[in-house]
């Protein structure tokens, strides 16, 4: 068992050198290293992207400096350097190990880990004070919920900042993950009690116990047959399954404690990145007077409505916050944008096709009218206005193509506007 510590800030230590000593045992996460860039994309990592996504609306510059804070063993870091040419980059994190195969995995991927554009730096979140400058993207996925104190973590992460920067988070939620707490504390129970058998190492003593534990369990268990449906497969390594079961340090959040956190960070919050998660209709669709209703709730209380009537799905919290001033354009204004100048979404798979992947990898099948100004836009990015792209459509007598099409690939994030050539 760890020693009482004397102090707060002992306390602090100690939970961080458990930390560190799990991903220094079990880097993660645990994704081959390739000799290639990685494939796909993720669109919350790709500066103009996410910009677009929070503000309506094409950022003025595409050399962004980002701050990758907890990177891990890189796998976000090689996406942020692929999919953002022109940017510079901090990656920061606890575990030096983790950091080493960061640094490998961006110099086999084509992009060496001494590259001038990127800076890798084995320090904590805490410390973010330390790098000189300020950040247009903050990149913070999957880290706040294991520090001792995620408040002071955000808001170290808010000072680095830029006016009118953006900051993403992902953080865990409680109701989505009951199996995983339980099977945490159980294993807990068993690993603090002596045994000659025990490993040296407390973690790799974990994972045995768990590994046990559910292959001792009756299949009828709840927390077998929750572990078979949702996490079986990642968890065959034992990284992930060192990191969701046998992780010193853990925050899980509902609703109204994700808004306390937030709001201690003096940001703007923008929104969940998977806002389709979020919306009453996909649950009690069949009840619009419920719906209608619900609508004079708070913002906040509408989405604690969601997560308390879709409580086993809601694992995580993934959101996007600002450094005011930010503004966002909605183009609800016809003129302002039939002045608009459209182009497509880069984190688009399988174009030029009539059927072809959206940002989240979810297939769109545009009508002929809807796929003939996408074309356009692609054959001349940037270089004119909605309404010219409009007026240049070939219209049948029968069909008709209107602010509303456009409005509607830009509701599936097809397109990115700007403002100005």
């Amino acid at each position: 068992m760890l020693p009482v510590p004397d102090s707060a800030a002992d306390a602090t230590q100690q939970t961080l050198a458990a930390v560190e000593g799990l991903y220094d045992t079990y880097p993660f996460p645990p994704e081959p290293l390739l000799d290639e860039p990685p494939p796909g994309y993720n669109w919350r990592w790709n500066w103009i992207t996410a910009y677009a996504f929070c503000a309506g609306l094409r950022p003025t510059h595409s050399a962004p400096r980002i701050l990758d804070a907890g990177c891990g063993t890189g796998v976000g870091t090689e996406y942020l350097l692929h999919l953002n040419p022109e940017a510079t980059i901090t990656a920061i994190d606890l575990s030096s190990g983790a950091l080493d195969v960061a640094r490998e995995r961006c110099r086999r991927s084509g992009k060496p880990g001494d590259d001038s554009r990127l800076t890798f730096r084995h320090m904590s979140l805490y410390d973010a004070d330390q790098i000189p400058g300020e950040f247009d993207l903050i990149n913070c996925v999957g880290v706040l919920h294991h520090l001792p104190d995620p408040v002071r973590g955000i808001q170290a992460l808010a000072k680095k900042l830029a006016p009118g920067g953006i900051m993403h988070v992902f953080v865990y939620g409680e109701l989505g993950r009951w199996e995983i707490q339980l099977m945490q504390e159980a294993i807990a129970l068993i690993r603090n009690c002596p045994s000659d058998r025990a490993p040296d190492n407390p973690y790799e003593d974990g994972v045995k116990i768990g590994r046990d534990l559910f292959g001792a369990l009756p299949e009828h268990s709840a927390l077998v047959r929750r572990e078979k449906e949702r996490w079986s497969m990642e968890n065959t390594k034992d990284e992930c399954f060192a990191d969701m079961y046998v992780h010193p340090q853990e925050v899980d959040y509902n609703v109204n404690t994700l808004f306390e956190l937030i709001d201690a960070a003096d940001l703007e919050f923008l929104g969940f990145s998977n806002p389709k998660t979020w919306t009453l209709d996909r649950l009690i669709d069949k009840a619009p007077h419920l719906i209608e209703r619900a609508q004079q709730l708070s913002q906040r209380d509408r989405y604690r409505l969601i997560e308390i009537l879709d409580p086993g799905s809601i694992s995580h919290y993934e959101f996007f916050l600002a450094r005011p001033p930010f503004t966002v354009t909605n183009w609800s204004n016809d003129e302002t944008l039939l002045s608009a100048i459209p182009q497509l979404n880069p984190c688009l798979d399988g174009w030029p096709s009539q059927a072809f992947f959206n940002p989240d990898y979810q297939i769109v099948k545009p009508n002929e009218l809807e796929f003939q100004f996408l074309q356009r836009c692609d054959a001349n990015p940037g270089t004119q206005t909605v309404k010219q792209l409009v007026e240049s459509l070939e219209i049948p007598d029968s069909s008709s193509f209107d602010l509303n099409n456009v409005r509607q690939l830009l509701a599936q994030q097809l397109l990115i506007l700007n403002t100005s050539l």
